[in-house]
């Protein structure tokens, strides 16, 4: 079997747990969480193929979506492991899965998993807000180390993926914005070659989906999409969580990790096993109202019911006027973006020229 070699650091102590980043990122994108995992766990944090430090993607006469899987086991493999807990983000997540259906998987913690989109529409939307992050992202190069030092830079850096920029580090922004653009062309292929999960994870494999209520890039209503092709999942939603929430909130999803992954603890007078959690709404510009309390594994109704809806036109027309609204939301801050740093590059040419006439002015 083709093996390439992924990247990887192996730290902590414990049962080990594989961490898979998601589509565009690296490794590091786990680092938020790594200290309150690794007194209970054997971390293995991997770059996934064509990302941060390990090598392009090879698919050898594969597909994409085998090559990725192949990488993924073949890291267990290289490292003399039968099975590991997984835990992933995204694209790792949709990974994570994939390994349980191979059988490698002693449980999976999926965090927005990739592959449970309910239409071609929202497969196509993450296509077009992902080429638009990468458009930004290269006008952005030149300023990277400038927008990663505020908040609002950040914000632009990271777009639909993080909900609350200001808990990343200048240095994790600038490293993130370098690794997402030099994974530009793996991101194009991974997008382009997308296919829904469609595999059974075998009895007695464990499976928490957990999904950002803030998520703009995955909506979280694709958990009830996960949910009906793996009945036995649990669902748990994230509050105030972005589409990768590991610096979000550091303990809630490391509390996730650790529960899905059969580790009991005590934080802040809750068990990781008994974790009880407040029911949101999915995003308040959905403004779908929920009562509050507490989620439980065997009652999933704070989730909406969306899955065997049959509504009316009018319903319909609705739903899809807020989706097509949402995407004008995204395509307006880019386009903002995208000017914003336009108009910096014609500064700086101006103040390279000193006080000739700069050959751009004017047009």
């Amino acid at each position: 079997m083709f093996c390439m070699g992924l990247a990887y650091e192996r730290l902590g102590a414990g049962p080990p747990l594989v961490l898979l980043h998601g589509i565009g990122h690296r490794r590091q994108a786990w680092d938020a969480v790594l200290d309150r995992l690794a007194p209970y766990r054997e971390l293995i944090v991997a770059d996934l193929p064509g990302h941060g430090e390990s090598p392009p993607l090879e698919t050898a006469g594969r597909s994409v979506a085998h090559a990725l899987v192949a990488e993924t086991i073949g890291l267990l493999d290289e490292l003399g492991l039968e099975r590991a807990h997984f835990a992933g983000s995204s694209l790792g997540g949709r990974l994570a899965l994939e390994a349980a259906v191979a059988g490698r998987a002693a449980s999976v913690t999926a965090l927005s998993p990739a592959g449970f989109w309910k239409s071609a529409r929202e497969l196509t939307y993450a296509r077009v807000v992902s080429r638009a992050m990468q458009v930004t992202g290269r006008l952005a190069r030149q300023f990277g180390p400038a927008l990663a030092r505020t908040t609002a830079g950040r914000a632009l850096i990271y777009a639909e993926i993080v909900s609350k920029p200001s808990n990343v580090t200048p240095a994790q922004a600038l490293g993130d914005l370098r690794a997402f653009l030099a994974a530009t062309q793996t991101t194009n292929a991974i997008l382009a070659a997308a296919t829904p999960f469609t595999g059974t994870v075998p009895a007695g494999i464990p499976v928490t989906i957990a999904w950002g209520t803030n998520d703009r890039l995955l909506s979280p209503r694709q958990a009830l999409v996960a949910k009906a092709r793996i009945p036995r999942a649990q669902l748990i939603p994230l509050p105030g969580c972005g589409h990768v929430p590991m610096t979000d909130n550091p303990r809630l999803v490391a509390d996730v990790l650790l529960r899905g992954s059969q580790v009991t603890r005590q934080i802040s007078g809750q068990s990781a096993a008994g974790l009880t959690l407040a029911a949101v709404s999915l995003t308040p510009a959905w403004r779908c109202r929920q009562k509050a309390g507490a989620f439980d594994s065997q009652d999933n109704a704070v989730w909406p019911n969306l899955l065997n809806d049959d509504p009316g036109r009018a319903h319909r027309h609705q739903h899809v006027s807020r989706r097509s609204q949402r995407e004008g939301n995204v395509a307006g801050r880019l386009y903002r973006a995208w000017a914003t740093l336009r108009g910096m590059q014609r500064m700086m040419r101006r103040r390279r020229v000193g006080g000739a006439v700069c050959p751009h002015r004017g047009r």
